[in-house]
């Protein structure tokens, strides 16, 4: 088993695999469904178990992993590229509206990897196409953040929109404050719970440690 496979393993089935999906559908329907067109090809960064494009809506769905166990969990209607996210030429140039990620950036080793990551995604994107980022904003889970072995990348909401634009996007918006930071927790999960506070913005302001970032071609 590889480093990454023996990771997902430890971290997803701590939280919980059906208690993730089942999040991840509300999160799915009750919000970035929204923020998505109803014939958009939406490719999946770093999908690890497949918990946002198995259950958001799309036309076509794409998906890039280095994980070898990632394609186990994905549904048949899901294209599947083996892959660093360094380099998305395997999925072609200019093929997808939305490009949607999240807590991997984290993982990035530094600067420049990010930089090169960014670039692999302004080339997937069709022009006017959006990246979509969710992940650890360090300047509201500086203590915590540093729990998981393989962080190395500490980004803020600032500093990502400051790379970003660098790359070549344009911010769309600028969620400093979105979901807490992990399910890796005994913080209840319930659906009209989870409901409730996408629906609370205010809510946000106060719970929230990850950032919502959203960029165009």
């Amino acid at each position: 088993m590889s480093d990454l496979s023996k990771i997902y393993k430890e971290r997803f089935e701590q939280t919980g695999l059906a208690r993730r999906d089942r999040v991840w559908k509300i999160l799915c329907r009750n919000f970035f469904d929204h923020k998505i067109p109803d014939n958009a090809t939406v490719l999946d960064l770093a999908c690890g178990y497949g918990e946002f494009i198995n259950n958001v809506k799309a036309a076509k769905k794409l998906a890039v992993d280095f994980n070898p166990d990632a394609p186990k969990y994905l549904n048949k209607d899901i294209s599947f590229w083996h892959s660093l996210a360094t380099d998305l030429s395997v999925v072609g140039n200019e093929v997808a509206d939305v490009v949607f990620t999240s807590n991997f950036l984290e993982h990035l080793r530094d600067k420049k990897e990010c930089d090169t990551v960014l670039a692999a995604v302004h080339n997937v994107l069709k022009p006017g196409g959006r990246f979509i980022i969710m992940g650890p904003n360090i300047r509201y889970a500086y203590k915590e953040y540093w729990d998981f072995y393989d962080h190395y990348l500490p980004l803020s909401h600032l500093s990502l929109a400051e790379g970003l634009r660098i790359a070549g996007f344009r911010i769309e918006e600028n969620i400093p404050r979105f979901l807490p930071y992990t399910m890796n927790n005994s913080a209840p999960t319930a659906d009209f719970l989870v409901k409730a506070y996408l629906a609370t913005p205010m809510a946000w302001r106060f719970m929230g440690k990850q950032f919502l970032v959203t960029a165009a071609k």
